[in-house]
């Protein structure tokens, strides 16, 4: 995989845990207990295949044109979710910009309330 930095970059943003999921080999990045981020690795070599994120609508269907890495989201809602393919060629840049993006958008689904609890936390 290209994105070497990935873990790491994830790991350092406020509130995030990740884990496991055992039943579908992916390795998930969540903030409040909400999944933002998947790193979906092969069976059985563990090998990373997609790295899944969330998007608007819009924006994710303008990327998926420009870039043929990126695919609607695999095993997710096609609307919402994307896929990029981990060896390909999305600028670092870009999907680092992505991956705030999702965060953004799935803290931004809690109440203020909720978002102050999980980012003083």
């Amino acid at each position: 995989m290209r994105y070497d930095w990935l873990d790491a970059y994830l790991l350092q943003k406020k509130g995030v845990t990740k884990d496991l999921q055992a039943d579908w080999n992916w390795i998930r990045y969540q903030i409040g207990g909400k999944m933002f981020a998947a790193l979906c690795l092969e069976i059985p070599s563990d090998k990373p295949y997609y790295i899944t994120l969330k998007l608007e609508p819009a924006q994710g269907e303008a990327l998926r044109a420009q870039y043929e890495d990126i695919v609607p989201g695999y095993y997710m809602n096609k609307m919402h979710w994307n896929s990029i393919k981990p060896d390909g060629v999305v600028p670092d840049d870009l999907l680092k910009d992505m991956l705030d993006r999702s965060y953004e958008l799935v803290l931004g689904g809690f109440s203020k309330k909720r978002q102050r609890e999980i980012l003083d936390a």
